[in-house]
């Protein structure tokens, strides 16, 4: 009993740091799941407490959408989306990280993060969360303000650009966006699983919320499999990520193949 009690805590407090640190509150904007916000979904403290109360938020403050619907979702047409896989290879510490970002099941969250290396917005972050104990959980990166609490903020529109949380069950035709897997009702898994070396999304409370910030799976941590969106896996060059310090920078990041790929991308 005391170990199973153990680990049910455990498991609220790595889930909440991955939660409370993904994404700053969310602002009003054409891709925010809600033109509002509360001021706990801002903080960034860890504690068993705090992270009860974001598990029960975030099954109350998603968009209202059918599943399998991307209707109500405004702006979602706009967004970068990726018709098929790339190549992503990221350097840190002078190595390679090789991702495959799988735009079949993930179009849209592959697409953000495909953009978003072509501009060169990963180049230079640093890792800001980084948790190996009590046991391997991730590695986290992609904020441009270094601290856990911002994203990419559109030159254009001078908003953060914000996706929906986009998970597909297994034997869908298509992503159900704006909800987790429980919160539709849907009781098979996602295509892409939280397994060893998978790369995912970072948000708020918010389902809607990711933008820059993403995360190395330095374990099988299915228990987030239909709560965070999945959208590759590191093929090569796992051992350099098992590396990763907090603090440790990426260097560069360059699509190396299937940019052509990208539907809606900027510059």
């Amino acid at each position: 009993m005391r170990l199973k009690i153990y680990k049910f805590l455990l498991t609220l407090v790595v889930v909440g740091a991955l939660t409370l640190g993904g994404c700053s509150t969310p602002q009003a904007n054409s891709n925010s799941a809600s033109p509002t916000s509360t001021a706990t979904e801002a903080s960034t403290t860890t504690t068993i407490a705090t992270t009860t109360a974001t598990t029960t938020e975030a099954a109350t403050e998603t968009t209202s959408v059918s599943p399998n619907s991307s209707e109500n979702i405004p702006g979602m047409n706009d967004l970068p989306r990726l018709e098929g896989k790339a190549t992503v290879v990221m350097s840190v510490k002078g190595s390679p990280i090789t991702i495959e970002v799988d735009g079949t099941n993930a179009p849209i969250t592959a697409g953000n993060f495909v953009d978003l290396v072509q501009r060169g917005v990963y180049d230079g972050l640093a890792f800001h969360r980084v948790v190996r104990s009590p046991s391997p959980f991730v590695v986290q990166g992609g904020d441009p303000k270094g601290n856990g609490t911002g994203g990419f903020i559109d030159k254009v529109t001078g908003t953060e650009r914000r996706i929906p949380l986009e998970i597909k069950p297994k034997d869908a035709s298509e992503p159900i966006y704006g909800k987790t897997l429980k919160e539709s009702g849907v009781t098979k898994p996602p295509v892409l699983t939280h397994k060893l070396g998978a790369v995912a999304m970072a948000r708020s409370q918010l389902a809607n919320s990711a933008s820059s910030q993403f995360y190395f799976a330095l374990a099988d941590i299915e228990f987030l499999d239909g709560d965070y969106a999945v959208f590759g896996y590191v093929t090569d060059g796992m051992a350099i990520v098992d590396k990763i310090q907090q603090g440790d920078k990426i260097e560069s990041a360059k699509v190396t193949s299937g940019g052509e790929n990208l539907k809606n991308g900027g510059k």
